[in-house]
């Protein structure tokens, strides 16, 4: 294969007809791309993966002029830094964080107009963990299984965002003259998280008392969170280990193990599990909870 072609795979199908490109120059942590990710495979055990903050995702490309699916870059804890090869906007959502262009504080965030060759930085949030950052037209990366979304459990989708990375650019949008004092991001920054949730579907397998615990008692984000899952700390519940076919699970899932500390999946988490699951979060609470940090704390409240 020769250089001109590998360059041209690993931008995707834009680079190879428009000459917009975006560079990564510092990664981060942990960024990686996604798209509203892979839904309906599971029956092929493939996870759906995409943003753990939907509701952030959705605004950034909304505020960009792009469709909601248009690839972007989840920033874990930020230290993400692109430049262009042409001045776009850039849309900025999620968790709060410091935004400097060339080393200049930008005060007007969530919208940028990026010149081109300028260095934009993303510091470290101060509330809340993942910010999302997309560019007016959209970058191109390869997809897999119709989706660029980089699933941390399986590894499918596209390579890890490194230094040096670079994706081809969409053509430019309009941008949508919108408030952008409205245009805010959801996320836990102080006090206790009210997150809800429906029982099921094997909260029978546990006693009342500890059906009361989980729902009275306050609960902490542990430092074992990542796009799989969340396990909280707390009172533990008393079930112990039971036995139990695997089954399917979903983002949303409050499986415990034998511990007794509760695991909430997210936008990561395995199409199967053997460990009973006894609520699962409502798909309007499940964004908070990828937003959470370890430390913060979950209030669980039953939705009947």
């Amino acid at each position: 294969m020769s250089i001109a072609m590998a360059t041209a795979n690993a931008l995707g199908p834009a680079a190879t007809a428009r000459a917009a490109v975006l560079t990564v120059v510092e990664a981060g942590v942990a960024t990686s791309v996604q798209d509203l990710g892979r839904p309906g495979l599971a029956h092929l055990g493939v996870p759906a993966s995409g943003p753990a903050d939907r509701r952030s995702f959705r605004l950034a490309n909304r505020l960009a002029g792009n469709p909601e699916n248009t690839p972007a870059f989840e920033v874990t804890l930020g230290g993400l830094a692109v430049t262009l090869s042409e001045s776009r906007y850039v849309a900025i959502t999620g968790a709060p964080v410091p935004v400097t262009v060339d080393g200049v504080p930008v005060h007007d965030a969530p919208l940028v107009r990026l010149p081109a060759g300028a260095v934009l930085a993303i510091g470290r949030p101060w509330a809340g963990c993942r910010t999302y950052l997309t560019v007016s037209g959209g970058m191109e990366p390869v997809r897999v299984l119709g989706s660029a979304s980089r699933d941390s459990l399986t590894g499918l989708g596209p390579d890890p965002v490194g230094a040096g990375s670079r994706y081809g650019l969409g053509p430019a949008r309009p941008v949508p003259g919108v408030p952008l004092e409205l245009a805010f991001s959801v996320v836990p920054c102080g006090g206790p998280v009210p997150v809800r949730f429906r029982w099921g579907p094997r909260h029978e397998l546990f006693g009342a008392a500890d059906r009361h615990r989980l729902t009275s008692e306050p609960w902490r984000v542990s430092a074992q969170c990542d796009r799989v899952g969340a396990r909280l700390t707390g009172a533990a519940l008393s079930i112990g280990s039971v036995d139990l076919a695997s089954e399917g699970t979903m983002r949303g899932a409050i499986q415990v193990p034998p511990s007794g500390e509760p695991i909430v999946f997210l936008a990561d988490h395995p199409v199967t599990g053997g460990y009973p699951v006894i609520g699962v979060v409502t798909d309007a609470d499940i964004d908070l909870v990828g937003q959470a940090v370890p430390g913060d704390e979950l209030r669980l409240t039953p939705m009947y």
